[in-house]
Parts: C-alpha cells; sequence; structure tokens
C-alpha cells in the first residue's frame, strides 16, 4: 500500500551512500512548560550535492505503546504507526557531498499540538526530511511527563544506577620498573599507573558523582589508589576489577604458577586496598563483586562467596531481554559456600545508560540523544506496565560510557516524575524475584568466554608462571645470599665511582625484599591483566615479560672476539657484568669444539651490584690451529642461564725449521728399534 506522509512506514536502515539524519539535541522529559526540541544532524553520503528542503516532525498525540514488542518495533522502522499530527517543521540548507549540515526544531509549549496531549507517557515521533527527490526519515520518541495534566498519579517505579568506577586506561610505568630492577629502589610502589587519559576520566566521573549524589558507584580500590581524591564509592568491587568467571575456568594449577591466588583479589584485599586510597586504617566499605566479560556460572558464584563477596552484580545473563514485565530482578542463589545475592541489570535500560543502540536497525539510537530519548520513553512505559507494583530496577553503566551523556542521562532520570532514584542499600532490601531452586534455575550454564579470551589468559597467566619461576631461581641460585645485605655505599664498592651512591643507600638491605617486590610486580601487573579487557591485558602481559627479560639478560658475559695463543698455556680473560642491584655468584662453563686446543671447565666468580667482574680460564694447545670456545652461565644448581658467548681461539704453536722435523723422526725410529728389540731379545734362563 501506498504510505501518506503522516502514516510512518517501515523501512530499511540507511546504507552506505545515503542521506542520514541524526539527532543531536532532544528534550527528554516533556512538561507543561519545557516545550519540544529535536536538534538533527543531515549528513550527506551521496556523491551528489544534497538540495535545501525541509524537515517535518508527525506524531500522534494520543498513541499508547501496548507492549515491549510495539515499542521495539517502533524504534526499528518495522512497523507503521499513524502520525497524522505535525509537531512542526523548518527549512534545511544544501548539503555538500561528504558534508553535513546542523537544524534545530522548536516546538512551543503552548502549541496546538503539544497541548492537545493529554496522558503522559511516550509518544512516536516521525521524522522526514523532503529535499527535492531525495527523502530520508527518523523514528524516535516525545515522552509527557504528568506535569501539569489532569488524572491520578500513580506511584513512581525505583530504579538504582550504578556504575563500576574502574578502567581499562592502565600502563606500565617503564622507568619505575626500571629503578625497581636495575636500582632496587621503589620496592614499596607497584609500578603501575593511568595513562593521562585514565586520569582525566577519573576526574570526570567523580564530578559527575558530586553533581548526582544518587549514583551509586561500585569502585575498584585500585583505581582509587590511584586517584588523587578518592570518589565517594556506594561500594567497592574486586581489586583491578578481576574477572572471577574467566578465573575459576581456568587449570588451577596453571593460576598457582602464576601467582595469582585468591588472596589478591578477595574481598579482604580489596578492603586492604580501600584503607590505603583513604589513608584510613578503620574504614570499611560493602564488598560487591562485578562481572567480567563472562557470565556468572555457580561456579563462579561460588568461588566470589568463599572469597567474601556475599552480593554480585550481572550484567547479562540471567534476564531475557524482552521476557514479561519488568521486575525487581535480585536474585538469591545458594552455592556450596553459602547464598549469593545476585543483582541482575535490566538489560536495555543498561545498554541504553552504556551507549549501545537496543538494535542496529535503531537508527535514532546511533546517537547519544537519540539513546536519552529511547531511555526516557522505555522507561515510562514500563512504569506504565504495572503502575502499582513495587519494583526497582537496576540500570548498570558501563565504565567506558561517555561522561557528558551519563551527566544528561542522569538529569533526565531525576527530571521524570514517575522514577524515583535509590540507593544500593534500598535496593539489597527489596524481596528478592527468585530464591532457592528458581534462582538456581537462573543461573548460566556456560560462562559465555570465547576461545579468543580463554587463550589471552592462558598466554598471560603463562608468561606470568614464567616469570615467577625465575624470579625464584634468581634468589634462590643467584643472588649472593652471603652479600646480600651489602647496601651500604661502603660496603657497594662500586658506588661511589658510579656516583650512584644515593640510590644504594634506599635499596632494601635484604635482597630476598627486592625479589619479594618484583613478584608483588608481576602478580599485580597480572591481576590486572584478567580484568576482561583485551588490551590491558596485552600491556600488563608485556610488562610481566619484561620482568623476565630483564632478569634473563641482567648477568651476561662480556663477548670477547678472539684470542690468540703463541704457546703451549694461555690464559684467557672472562668479563661478567651484573646490572641487578645486588651481588650474584655465578659459575662459567667453558667448552671448545676441538681436543686439541682446550680451556679449564669451570670458573666461579662473584659480581658486585651494578658491576662487573673479571677471571681468566686457563687455555692448553698441542698443536696449532683454530676452534671456538663457548662461553655459559650457570646458577649454583648447574642450570645454565642467560645468553651464551663465542670466543675464537687461534693457536700459532708450530715447527719452526727442517731440523725440528729431524728431530721428530728420530724420535719416532728410536721408538720404533725399541720396539723390535723388546719383541726379539733372547731371554735368560733365569727370567
Amino acid at each position: 500500500m501506498a504510505c501518506a506522509i503522516w502514516f510512518a512506514c517501515p523501512t530499511a536502515a540507511a546504507a552506505e551512500g545515503d542521506v542520514t539524519l541524526d539527532v543531536t539535541d532532544v528534550t527528554a522529559v516533556v512538561t507543561a512548560d519545557s516545550g519540544y526540541r529535536l536538534a538533527l544532524s543531515i549528513v550527506n553520503n551521496t556523491d551528489q550535492t544534497l538540495q535545501s528542503g525541509t524537515v517535518t516532525l508527525f506524531t500522534d498525540t494520543r498513541y499508547t505503546f501496548v507492549s515491549r514488542n510495539d515499542i521495539q518495533q517502533w524504534a526499528q522502522g518495522e512497523v507503521g504507526i499513524p502520525t497524522p499530527q505535525e509537531l512542526a517543521h523548518t527549512q534545511t540548507p544544501a548539503v555538500a557531498p561528504g558534508d553535513a549540515a546542523a537544524v534545530t526544531i522548536d516546538v512551543a509549549a503552548d502549541s496546538e499540538t503539544l497541548s492537545s496531549i493529554t496522558d503522559w507517557g511516550p509518544k512516536p515521533v516521525y521524522v522526514r526530511l523532503q529535499a527535492g527527490h531525495t527523502t530520508a526519515d527518523l523514528r524516535t520518541f516525545l515522552t509527557r511527563s504528568s506535569d501539569g495534566l489532569s488524572g491520578t498519579r500513580t506511584p513512581a517505579m525505583d530504579v538504582t544506577v550504578v556504575m563500576p568506577l574502574t578502567s581499562d586506561d592502565w600502563q606500565v610505568d617503564e622507568d619505575a620498573l626500571d629503578r625497581l630492577m636495575h636500582d632496587g629502589s621503589g620496592t614499596d610502589d607497584i609500578p603501575l599507573e593511568l595513562t593521562d587519559e585514565g586520569g582525566t576520566d577519573a576526574k570526570q566521573w567523580v564530578q559527575l558523582s558530586n553533581l548526582h549524589p544518587q549514583l551509586q558507584l561500585i569502585s575498584d580500590p585500585t583505581y582509587l589508589e590511584a586517584m588523587a581524591m578518592p570518589a565517594r564509592s556506594a561500594a567497592i568491587m574486586q581489586p583491578a576489577a578481576f574477572d572471577i568467571t574467566a578465573y575459576v575456568a581456568q587449570d588451577p594449577e596453571r593460576t598457582a604458577a602464576a601467582g595469582i591466588g585468591d588472596d589478591l583479589w578477595s574481598a579482604d584485599a580489596g578492603l586492604a586496598h580501600y584503607r590505603r586510597a583513604l589513608g584510613d586504617d578503620q574504614a570499611t566499605g560493602t564488598a560487591i563483586a562485578w562481572q567480567g566479560e563472562g557470565e556468572w556460572t555457580m561456579s563462579a558464584l561460588e568461588a566470589a562467596k568463599r572469597q567474601g563477596y556475599d552480593t554480585v552484580v550481572a550484567t547479562s545473563g540471567f534476564t531475557e531481554t524482552f521476557s514479561g514485565t519488568v521486575h525487581t530482578d535480585t536474585h538469591v542463589v545458594t552455592t556450596a559456600a553459602g547464598d549469593v545475592t545476585v543483582l541482575s541489570a535490566q538489560p536495555i535500560l543498561s545498554a541504553l545508560a552504556s551507549g549501545e543502540a537496543t538494535d542496529d536497525a535503531a537508527t535514532a539510537e546511533r546517537t547519544s540523544a537519540g539513546r536519552l530519548a529511547r531511555f526516557v520513553a522505555q522507561s515510562a512505559f514500563y512504569q506504565m506496565e504495572q503502575p502499582y507494583a513495587t519494583r526497582n530496577l537496576l540500570v548498570a553503566i558501563d565504565p567506558t560510557a561517555d561522561a557528558a551523556a551519563a551527566d544528561a542521562l542522569l538529569s533526565a532520570i531525576e527530571q521524570s516524575p514517575w522514577l524515583n532514584m535509590t540507593d544500593l542499600d534500598t535496593l539489597l532490601q527489596a524481596n528478592p524475584y527468585a530464591t532457592g531452586q528458581e534462582a538456581s534455575w537462573a543461573v548460566p550454564e556456560r560462562d559465555g568466554l570465547s576461545q579468543e579470551q580463554q587463550d589471552g589468559i592462558t598466554q598471560t597467566l603463562d608468561a606470568a608462571a614464567q616469570t615467577e619461576a625465575l624470579i625464584t631461581r634468581f634468589q634462590e641460585a643467584v643472588l649472593d645470599d652471603a652479600s646480600s645485605t651489602a647496601t651500604s655505599a661502603e660496603e657497594d664498592t662500586q658506588a661511589l665511582a658510579r656516583q650512584d651512591a644515593d640510590d644504594v643507600m634506599k635499596r632494601p638491605a635484604d635482597s630476598s625484599d627486592w625479589a619479594d617486590a618484583l613478584r608483588d610486580t608481576s602478580r599485580r601487573l597480572t591481576l590486572h591483566a584478567l580484568s576482561g579487557n583485551a588490551a590491558v591485558r596485552d600491556r600488563m602481559t608485556a610488562g610481566v615479560r619484561t620482568i623476565a627479560d630483564g632478569l634473563n639478560t641482567a648477568v651476561s658475559i662480556t663477548p670477547m672476539e678472539t684470542l690468540n695463543v703463541v704457546s703451549e698455556t694461555a690464559n684467557m680473560p672472562v668479563t661478567v657484568s651484573n646490572t641487578l642491584p645486588y651481588p650474584v655468584r655465578v659459575r662459567i662453563s667453558a667448552t671448545t669444539d676441538s681436543m686439541t686446543i682446550v680451556t679449564s671447565r669451570f670458573a666461579d666468580l662473584t659480581v658486585p651490584p651494578t658491576g662487573e667482574e673479571q677471571t681468566t680460564l686457563a687455555v692448553r694447545v698441542s698443536t696449532s690451529g683454530s676452534t671456538t670456545a663457548h662461553l655459559t652461565l650457570l646458577d649454583r644448581d648447574g642450570t645454565v642461564f642467560g645468553a651464551s658467548q663465542s670466543t675464537t681461539i687461534t693457536s700459532a704453536l708450530q715447527l719452526s725449521d727442517m731440523s725440528g722435523f729431524l728431530i721428530i723422526v728420530f724420535a719416532v725410529l728410536l721408538g720404533i728399534v725399541g720396539l723390535w728389540r723388546q719383541f726379539h731379545r733372547v731371554k735368560d734362563p733365569d727370567e
């Protein structure tokens, strides 16, 4: 059937090369005095100039959305809803190819169409552009509040808006890590920092929480430690936003070898970080675990409970998007470790609040303003579904959301009389939706982790395990434990010559404290690597490998290109350097490729901190020629470590003239004659 301009027909999403409309500003909540504003960006994706034209807004002031399918299909352009009433129109300029133009349409509060709205709630808005032979359209929402309207006001629906205060902008402080490894300084600090962008985000969220006190921040306590002024927090999550589901999905032996134990991410560990962030040893906070990339399985919930998390937030897995009317989505799940309260986020509202469209076909939701209009309309629809039911919906904002968009969203919620923002305590006290066996049925059976995610986690844990083993090996079999307390400038004989006596004085008195600091650094980086963000995982894993690489190359043999020998014996000098802040005791192993040019097999020496030491290996030559000597380092257990070196040994030992040759021939003849006589002489009878 042909569609009149007042009838919004289903259309496909705009394809590349089309003219598209984007919502850039909107009056989210329309009151008796607010009027209605819709700002648009007209984008010309074609290779032809778009002629000037007209944008017109249409609505149906009496239409009521009857189901969540109804409202979703309107957003996706999959249903035709009559919109016979014009709100307003405006002229549009010509738009060059690849360019965009901004237009704003204002509808006065006393306009005939707005004034004709007699009931509150969401209304369909159809936006149509007509420019020459080109048309484009968009579907969005106008939500009228009950302000100024007659009729009975129903109770407001409770909503709790939470956001995990964490960051994907962690990076390794390379300079601090270098100082720790080679100066021994900074053992009390983890060389981990936020990028400049991460620091800016932290300030924005602090400001936002001050503007909107009902925003419930569930904070990563390690993030609070990195902030100059820790944000006000309703609760604290697991340190480093550690992905508990991914953790329990791994082989326990692998995580143990990587040094990642439960004590690093438990509620007690989080509280310790929180107290350091606040500088208050008596501070307390509610511990609530946040969902990682994977979904909460029964084993993940049990692990969380065992580590002190009685409550967790589920951002997916517990609620199906289009099933039934909305309700307080709280499940009390019984695990082998005890009951866990699962706070499940309302999926549509949380997606919109986090900067995600409900569907790719919902073209108005490409922008934050379009998503805001949909959020307000959707929340009003939920309240109208069961106006007298007591419910508390959890809205979870993703930490990657735009702060300005979150500010606009929170302001809109505060201006929506059908919504009442509550805190976490109120939500926790609400009657749960399901308990016992019914709650257990809602627990996802699979963790939802992709093979790529699992492989990335495995690679991180393996790298951490290698670093853990290397630190232990150096501590037990390379560092000179008898000299580990030689940390003063007087005891480190090379400190004054290097002019780093001040750094030496800052080193821990015992090298085991330094090794523990390396171990703590590796584990902390690994903990952040398991937050679920691939970019953070790559950066943190690189930092863990830097520790291993630094230890592998810290003690090395200085290469010597060649050694010329002109006699039967000689000494080959070998220099070993040590860039670590503590002395090491090692053994040099030497072999050659020749049986006529050989060296001493081993040599032991102690190398001072950040210095070098020289020893010699005896060389024995029985003929002229050339060979390669292979030098390797052994720890005190006899295991090779570090890079091997090769040195060419050239022997100039030779016979000087013909007389020497004749002497050798004569000696050989004498030997032959002696052997002949021995076998042919006549023995005495007495023999």
